[in-house]
């Protein structure tokens, strides 16, 4: 029987989106230019209309839940970042943060994740009493984490999904090439996240080791790692190195974020690796400068798997285009300059 994922890049149901959810928390924000987080929502209003308020948990998904639905994945796998807190511990030295109150943590359930990885560079944007509420959030909700814990053991845990008559495990890290500050990183005793100093070969070698520990035959590894830059298609070689590295030594799935944008595909050694997934559920419409990469278009990513061997079946791509803070299936057009992007191992639905 084969196994399907559902992955997404950045989901950041903070600032803009708690605000137009059924609980807005508090507005205010730590930014140089922007101080009240309802003017994201303008911004949106301003470029593509009205936006009703309050929304239900599921508007920010729009048509992205009927994708995920149509498809049923085994596996469902989200990049938060965004704290769940009212946590006012902001993190010095930073110029944007990202909460949002619990009450409105259906936003991020109504897709029915059964992970979510935070070994982002949000997660602790309100401290460590921030991460606490956000792990203590998920897991009375019933989903799992993986890369943030409350000391290094934790966050360097696999999350366990059983799918497919075995296991799934998700590990996260975060690199500091991608922002996540390096006094984030979890200690004996010390909250935080799973930290990736660097990209070396030494780094791969110590993280093949934790995914050994905790393998078992006939398990399935997925690596879900935040790293490098914002924009731009290239992909370093440290990158593309540090994957293949992993893929060499167990990994089945490289599942890599924090570009605001999809970058390319690779199916290495018969394994996928996800260089950058892009952005998914945020406020940035309406904010300008980098028109160039089409941050407005977002990706849903279902790649299917073979069980017992972890190489890649198929993967299936579904193109979504944010207009008025909702998702929409997007054009046949937007869908074509996807693949462009992507690349031909892709299947658009």
């Amino acid at each position: 029987m084969d196994l399907t994922l559902f992955l997404t890049g950045d989901v950041m149901t903070g600032r803009g989106v708690d605000q137009i959810l059924p609980h807005p928390g508090d507005p205010r924000l730590w930014e140089r230019y922007v101080r009240d987080a309802r003017r994201y929502v303008g911004l949106a209003e301003e470029a593509n209309g009205p936006v009703p308020r309050p929304v239900d948990f599921a508007w920010p998904w729009g048509d992205a839940l009927r994708v995920v639905d149509d498809i049923a994945p085994d596996v469902r796998v989200l990049n938060l970042e965004t704290a769940v807190t009212r946590s006012d511990d902001v993190a010095k030295g930073k110029g944007v943060h990202y909460r949002m109150t619990p009450e409105n943590l259906g936003c991020v359930t109504a897709v029915r994740p059964d992970v979510c990885v935070l070994a982002n560079n949000h997660v602790l944007d309100f401290g460590r009493r921030g991460l606490a509420d956000t792990l203590d959030a998920l897991h009375a909700a019933g989903v799992g984490t993986a890369g943030a814990g409350r000391d290094v053991a934790e966050a360097e845990r696999s999350a366990v999904v059983a799918a497919g008559g075995g296991r799934v495990l998700v590990f996260s890290f975060g690199s500091g090439c991608s922002g996540v500050p390096r006094e984030w990183a979890a200690g004996p005793g010390r909250a935080g996240v799973a930290f990736l100093p660097d990209l070396s070969t030494g780094t791969a070698e110590r993280i093949a080791g934790v995914v050994r520990r905790e393998r078992r035959p006939g398990d399935v590894v997925v690596f879900s790692v935040h790293w490098g830059s914002n924009w731009g298609y290239d992909i370093p070689d440290d990158q593309v190195d540090f994957a293949h590295h992993l893929i060499e030594h167990g990994v089945d799935l490289v599942h890599g974020h924090s570009s605001h944008h999809p970058r390319r595909c690779e199916v290495y050694r018969g394994k996928l690796v996800l260089y950058g997934c892009g952005d998914l559920v945020n406020d940035y419409e309406g904010i300008g400068g980098y028109e160039q990469f089409r941050d407005d278009l977002r990706a849903l990513y279902f790649p299917t798997l073979d069980p017992e061997t972890g190489r890649l079946l198929r993967l299936r791509v579904a193109a979504v285009r944010a207009r008025r803070m909702r998702l929409h299936k997007a054009s046949g057009e937007d869908s074509r300059h996807l693949r462009s992007v992507l690349g031909a191992e892709v299947e658009l639905i």
